[in-house]
Formats: structure tokens, C-alpha cells, sequence
């Protein structure tokens, strides 16, 4: 029984004494000091409890000051120990932080978190009162994520106390992190939980602007939209009720484009969409060229809807129709591989258009007696029905690897509880749109993914560019979904199927699913950066490198598992950094290992090829879809681009983008000398699609 309860806080705050927290920080020292000896922290915090509880004995609350005094005195004090003061000492230094919370941006840190995501949380996630004023911690973040995602329980007859307490086991420790409208809006008036809604768009100015303003709408709460502007009558076409000519789709998307400018999502992020037209409308052209200059559709991602029938004559050289969605009469025949080389050359040019594979998404549609699916979320990786909604949430791989192997039970365990949790999510949301509660809740979609990725494949020991790593995020994903729906089958026996179970395709092979998808790999541009690893399936982007989002905030960001593995191998050097700054990788960096290299290769150090072939495998096994930027250097050819879109068909994925380095002014992540010179700045995720989902 410890003597000592609480703790007097560098902020001045009371909170209880956990031992613990002393052995973490020693670890680190300990591990930093190239000091081999598992059990050693255990027994100095020991000893440092003791000599704290003779100190202070059990009336009086001893500060953090006086625990690192104690911490000190005794490294000190021996020899052997002290190269520990020492390593404590210098990343003390380095990260301007001690034992105990740190407040940061106005943030008490209450969990533990780096100084990029407490200034995320700070900006956008922390609940503030009507002075702006920061009211809540981390920790009570995630409570108040946790009780209010709970409340479902009662629907079910079942108390809120377990459900309310693995909920915040798992958010608190950063194994999972749900999308971030549930983090800014569960418990909160708003109450709006989804990050991804498509809305439709008919032939008709009614049509037009009621999609406008349900947009607005969506936007407010924080979620992002997605359409499909197809069914509009291309530009010159005649208007009946005016006898006058029709100012095509690209015209009426600029107007949700200022809409948006307007709309700043939540309060707290700026809004986003994705624009989709099919590659037989007769305004393709035109839609293809909408985003060469840098002003034109700031606040849309853009793809092209590419039929199979197009995909097949783009590879046999030969003319497709151009087809009028008012009169279905085909206007115009076409070269399909003229049409495809445009879309690759305005890719390679700024990014945009990406391409939807529109048929393979229909494909695999589950409930497609609901509906066809026409359109995604801003960043592709969920296809919906028109009006319907989804929650998303991801799994951080990071922690789901113990004694470089993976932790397959944990990751059971992390998975169940995560599915029960977007599940909930469902029926505690208040949804923006009546429309939009109804189709959600028939099918009960949801979209559970995975970060940090690259960073367990390091832990591994596994190269990203290996044959093996694709082999294993195979393997991975198909566990991953598989374990989710046998979850969704227990919840679908005792809560109830989704509505539309008979419709789908589950009807024949299961008697139970509560949810018509499980999986969907999202990018987790702001979420992955507070877990502090890498965003969804991406490899590293740099070692050291500049995000830049948050309304143009730059932040510097260092890989810390390249640093920790630099300290125990003996290679970490004052300069290291600064020059892997400079250089934008390791591989031309003397005294980096040659196994650290392989480990350490970086999006653009990696064959384009390499990256399809990883979306594919997460495809292959995922119920939605992938999000994933195929990352070019700045010297890639427009052919090589081609090949891209051409590989992501072959291998069924449901969609691809790249993204060149350099080819827009502004970009959210910078490499090399450009992040050098910001490195005093610095926060985001892909480099030049809206991915803050």
C-alpha cells in the first residue's frame, strides 16, 4: 500500500501518484543510455518510492519537482547509474519535458501526448467555452467520447458502465481513434458523429441547390460530402423553361466550391468534397481541366467515374460515346485512350482527377438491391448511396506488436471492442438530415481502418518495398475484417439485423450482421498525427519532414522510432537530424546501418508499382475502400502515371490518385531543404488531397 496517494502537478493541479509513470521515464533514459537490463527501471522506482514516502510520509503531497530531485539524487549517487541522470537529463533538454503532465498551448496533457498533437487537439478537438478558453484535457476528451458513445447501451437494456469504460481504455491508451467529427461533436449540442456523406445531384436547379444547402449543412457539423454531378446536362445543352442553353456541371460546382469557402466545417476545419463525373459525360473534357489553375476548386477533390467498358477501351485503343444524361442519346464518339491520356496528364500536372473504378465499386456494392452507388467521401476510400452517411475509426497498428510479432490477440480484442464502439456510434448520432438517418441506419454502415501501418512493419523488422510486406498486409486485413464480422454477427443476434439484410448479400450465407461494412481504410490525416505515427497505409513520407495543415501551421515532424532505434544501435549523433532534414532521407546519410536503410525508405524512395500493389492487397480483404496517394518524385513522367491508373484497374481497386512532388505551389507536406528552412514552424497527412478525416 503506498503511502504516497497524490501529486502535486508542475500546473498546480492534484492528481493521484502512479509509480508507474516514474518506470516509463526511466525506461526511456534507461534504453537511451544503451543500458541492457529489463528490470532495472522497476527497481529504481521502487526505490524512489521509498525514499519519497520517507521523505514525505503520508500527510504532506510531494511535487514533480521534488519526484525528479529524488529521481536525480539517487542516478547520482552511483557511478553505474549515473550515464541514466545523464540520458535523462539530455531529453529533458531536447523535449523541454519532465515527469508528470505538461502544459502545452494552453493544454494540460494528461495522457501523455507529443507537443504536434496537443497543438492539434488544442486548435480542434478540446471542448472551449464562450471566451475560447480551453475546458477540458485529453483525458476528459476521450471521456466525454466514451460515456456519451455508451449511451447506446440503454437501446439494448444493458448498462453503460462496461461498455463506457473499454470504450475509454481503448481511446485513452491511442489504440483506436474514431473520425473527427465523434471527437469534436459526441456529448455536444451538435451531436453530428460521421466524417463521410454523399448527397445527390439531379438535373434540376431545385435539385442543385437543395444539395447546396444540406452541403452547408453537413459541413457546419464537420463532415464531408460527396456527389456525383453526371446526371446535369452538359454545357450548351438547351433549357426548356428558358429556351436559353445550359451552363453544364463544371458552372454549378463552382458554386458548392464558395459555398464551402464560406462554410468552415464545425467551426473548426475547412470543408470538403469530392466532385465525380463519369468519363462518358459529354463535359469530361472540361471537368479534366477544371483544377489546372490553383484557384479553381480549392475545396474539391476530383475523379473521373471510369466504366469497365472504358477501362477496355482505353486498353484496345478504340472510340467510345460521349452520352447527353437528359436525352440518354449518345452526342459524340471519342477516343477512350485520348480521353484517359488527358486524365493522366492533369494528374501528373496537379494531382486531380484521381480515377473511380465506378463498376468494381458497384461490384461489390453489399446491399445493391438499395441502390447504386454513384459516389465517395472527399477522399474515396467510402463509396455510399445517395444520402447515406458513415462513421469511421481506425486501429493503431503501433500498439498491436509485442516482441517484434505481431499481437494478434490484442488486435482481436481491439477490433471487437472498436466495431461495438461505431456501432453505437449509429444510434447516438443526431443526424443533419432526416434523409440521411433513414438510409443510414438501413444499411448501418461502418468503416473501421487502420494507422501506423509503416510503423509496424518497422517494428517487424519488415521493408515496405518487400514482397513480404504485402504478403502481410494481406494477411492482416483479411484478419482484421474477418474478426469484425464475426462481432457484427453477434451484435446483429442480439440487437437486431441491419434493415436491409434480405436485400443483401449477406442474406444467404449468414443468419445475423448488424452492419452491411465493417471495413474501410481511411487516410487519418489528424487523428494519426495525435497517435503520433503514420497516416493509414502510407510508408514514411520523410524521416524529418514539415506537415503543414491547421490553417497553415507548420509543424516539424520527427520519426521517433528511427530516433529510438539510433540511440540503442549507437548511431545517434547531435547532427543526425539536421542533416536528415537537409537530405529528406537516410539513404544517403553516413552512419545509418544498412538494415536501418531498408527499413527506412521513404514514399518517394519507393517504386510506384510497389504502392498500388500495396492498396490492392488492403483491398483485396476491406469491405469499402482504400485511400491511399500513389506519391511520385517530381521527376516522374506522365507514362509513368499511366501505368499507375492502368496497375490500380488489373489489381480491382476501387480507385486511385497520385500525387507528384512539387507540382502544386502549396502542398501539405515538404521534404528536404523546403522543410528545413520551415522546420521552426510546423501539422496533416497527404500531401495535396483534403484528408483530415
Amino acid at each position: 500500500m503506498l503511502k504516497i496517494a497524490k501529486i502535486k502537478k508542475r500546473d498546480g493541479s492534484i492528481a493521484d501518484f502512479k509509480p508507474e509513470k516514474i518506470t516509463a521515464v526511466l525506461e526511456k533514459a534507461i534504453s537511451n543510455a544503451n543500458i541492457k537490463d529489463k528490470r532495472l527501471a522497476k527497481r529504481l522506482t521502487g526505490q524512489i518510492v521509498k525514499n519519497l514516502e520517507s521523505a514525505f510520509g503520508a500527510k504532506l503531497i510531494p511535487g514533480t519537482q521534488d519526484v525528479e530531485d529524488v529521481l536525480l539524487n539517487l542516478l547520482n549517487k552511483n557511478k553505474k547509474l549515473k550515464p541514466i541522470a545523464d540520458a535523462y537529463l539530455a531529453y529533458k533538454k531536447e523535449h523541454k519535458e519532465s515527469i508528470g503532465f505538461r502544459t502545452v498551448h494552453g493544454v494540460r496533457d494528461d495522457i501523455g501526448l507529443s507537443q504536434n498533437a496537443i497543438q492539434v487537439l488544442a486548435k480542434r478537438y478540446l471542448l472551449k467555452n464562450e471566451q475560447g478558453k480551453i475546458i477540458e484535457t485529453p483525458a476528459r476528451m476521450f471521456k466525454r467520447v466514451a460515456k456519451a458513445v455508451s449511451q447506446a447501451e440503454t437501446n439494448y437494456k444493458k448498462s453503460t458502465s462496461k461498455a463506457e469504460k473499454e470504450f475509454y481504455e481503448i481511446l485513452s491508451k491511442l489504440e483506436f481513434i474514431p473520425n473527427s467529427p465523434t471527437l469534436m461533436n459526441a456529448g455536444t449540442e451538435i451531436g453530428q458523429l460521421s466524417a463521410c456523406f454523399v448527397l445527390p445531384v439531379e438535373d434540376s436547379i431545385k435539385s442543385i441547390f437543395r444539395a447546396v444547402e444540406n452541403m452547408a449543412i453537413i459541413h457546419q457539423t464537420g463532415g464531408g460530402t460527396g456527389f456525383n454531378f453526371s446526371k446535369i446536362r452538359p454545357k450548351g445543352d438547351i433549357v426548356k423553361s428558358t429556351k436559353g442553353k445550359a451552363s453544364g456541371p463544371i458552372s454549378f460546382m463552382t458554386v458548392f466550391d464558395k459555398t464551402t469557402d464560406v462554410i468552415k466545417q464545425g467551426g473548426k476545419r475547412r470543408g470538403a468534397n469530392m466532385g465525380i463525373l463519369r468519363a462518358d459525360h459529354p463535359d469530361i473534357v472540361e471537368f479534366i481541366n477544371s483544377k489546372t489553375k490553383e484557384d479553381m476548386l480549392k475545396n474539391f477533390n476530383i475523379s473521373a467515374a471510369a466504366t469497365q467498358e472504358f477501362m477496355e477501351a482505353v486498353q484496345k485503343n478504340k472510340e467510345f460515346w460521349l452520352v447527353n444524361p437528359r436525352t440518354k442519346k449518345k452526342e459524340k464518339m471519342v477516343s477512350a485512350k485520348i480521353i484517359f491520356e488527358l486524365i493522366t496528364k492533369a494528374a501528373w500536372g496537379h494531382g486531380d482527377p484521381g480515377i473511380v473504378f465506378i463498376d468494381e465499386i458497384n461490384e461489390k456494392n453489399p446491399v445493391p438491391q438499395a441502390g447504386v452507388i454513384e459516389s465517395t467521401n472527399p477522399c474515396g476510400e467510402q463509396p455510399l448511396l445517395p444520402y447515406e452517411s458513415c462513421n469511421l475509426g481506425s486501429i493503431n497498428l503501433s500498439k498491436m506488436v509485442r516482441n517484434s510479432k505481431p499481437d494478434w490477440k490484442k488486435l482481436k480484442k481491439t477490433i471487437r471492442t472498436a466495431v461495438h464502439f461505431l456501432d453505437n456510434v449509429i444510434d447516438v448520432n443526431k443526424f443533419p438530415l432526416s434523409e440521411t438517418e433513414e438510409k443510414t441506419k438501413a444499411n448501418r454502415k461502418i468503416g473501421l481502418g487502420v494507422m501506423g501501418f509503416a510503423d509496424m512493419l518497422v517494428k517487424l523488422k519488415i521493408p515496405y518495398d518487400s514482397d513480404k510486406a504485402i504478403q502481410f498486409a494481406e494477411k492482416l486485413m483479411k484478419f482484421i475484417t474477418t474478426e469484425a464480422r464475426k462481432k457484427s454477427e453477434e451484435l446483429g443476434k442480439e440487437r437486431g439485423n441491419f434493415p436491409n439484410f434480405e436485400k443483401s448479400v449477406y442474406a444467404k450465407k449468414h443468419k445475423n450482421m448488424r452492419n452491411a461494412t465493417l471495413t474501410t481504410i481511411a487516410p487519418t490525416g489528424s487523428i494519426s498525427i495525435f497517435a503520433d505515427v503514420t497516416s493509414g497505409i502510407e510508408p514514411f513520407f520523410a524521416v524529418t519532414y514539415i506537415k503543414d495543415i491547421l490553417d497553415h501551421t507548420p509543424m516539424l515532424e520527427v520519426n521517433k522510432i528511427f530516433e529510438k532505434i539510433a540511440r540503442q544501435k549507437g548511431f545517434y549523433t547531435k547532427d543526425l537530424f539536421a542533416k536528415i532534414a537537409k537530405e529528406g532521407s537516410v539513404q544517403k546519410v553516413k552512419g545509418v546501418p544498412a538494415d536501418v536503410k531498408k527499413l527506412f525508405k521513404t514514399t518517394l524512395e519507393i517504386k510506384p508499382e510497389q504502392h498500388v500493389k500495396m492498396q490492392a492487397a488492403f483491398q483485396k480483404h476491406t469491405d469499402n475502400a482504400v485511400s491511399k496517394t500513389v506519391n511520385l518524385p517530381e521527376d516522374a513522367k506522365q507514362e509513368d502515371v499511366q501505368k499507375i491508373y492502368l496497375l490500380a484497374h488489373k489489381l480491382k481497386c476501387k480507385g486511385v490518385t497520385v500525387y507528384r512532388y512539387g507540382s502544386k505551389k502549396e502542398q501539405v507536406l515538404y521534404i528536404g531543404k523546403e522543410s528545413y528552412r520551415k522546420a521552426e514552424e510546423y501539422a496533416g497527412s497527404c500531401p495535396h488531397r483534403t484528408c483530415e478525416y
